[in-house]
């Protein structure tokens, strides 16, 4: 099963459980409740440029390969040694088309990796093609790489574990706790 398969299905899962909680308290990840991160955590990164989007901070992202190019599957470097405990990316290119909103269904071709290894999980490039979804139905950190983004574009996000998969994990191909990277083409906002 793809990862954004699997991202569907743990966020409509976990939306089920949180559904059927008594408390009125909500949570910030789709998956696990993790530990809030505090201020004095979070590196300093400048607030967002031109991506239009206030859901993720614009800061320093694994390298990729093939950046600008949307006709071949982007390559993905490994990260740091400190992977970024906020959602943190930055457009590779600025698309020109309709801008997604948080309600939309989009159409992506996506690569997602592991931040440590550079290890590709999951690629729609290889499996069926491009992936439409709602993005009602996704993990946090991937809707919010999303919003904002026009079609036409392509965008490198790295989401930490509490907007991802959390403490769980996927296994065998996400480990727990695991920091994860993707790079984004949206193609279409139906």
């Amino acid at each position: 099963m793809s990862s954004i398969r699997i991202l569907i299905a743990a966020s409509a899962a976990a939306a089920l459980a949180v559904a059927g909680c008594s408390s009125s308290k909500s949570t910030s990840s789709a998956i696990t409740s993790a530990p809030s991160v505090s201020a004095t955590t979070a590196p300093s990164v400048s607030a967002p440029a031109a991506t239009g989007s206030t859901l993720f901070v614009t800061g320093s992202v694994p390298a990729v390969s093939g950046a600008a190019d949307m006709s071949k599957e982007p390559m993905i470097a490994a990260g740091g040694s400190n992977p970024p405990s906020v959602l943190t990316g930055k457009d590779l290119v600025v698309g020109t088309g309709t801008t997604a909103g948080p309600n939309d269904t989009v159409q992506v071709q996506y690569v997602g990796s592991l931040y440590s290894t550079g290890k590709v999980f999951d690629a729609s490039w290889t499996d069926n093609g491009p992936a439409t979804f709602p993005l009602s139905g996704v993990v946090p950190g991937f809707k919010d790489a999303i919003v904002g983004m026009k079609v036409g574009g392509r965008r490198e996000i790295v989401i930490p574990p509490a907007d991802g998969y959390g403490a769980a994990g996927s296994p065998p191909a996400i480990p727990p706790d695991a920091t994860l990277v993707f790079v984004i083409d949206l193609l279409a906002i139906q």
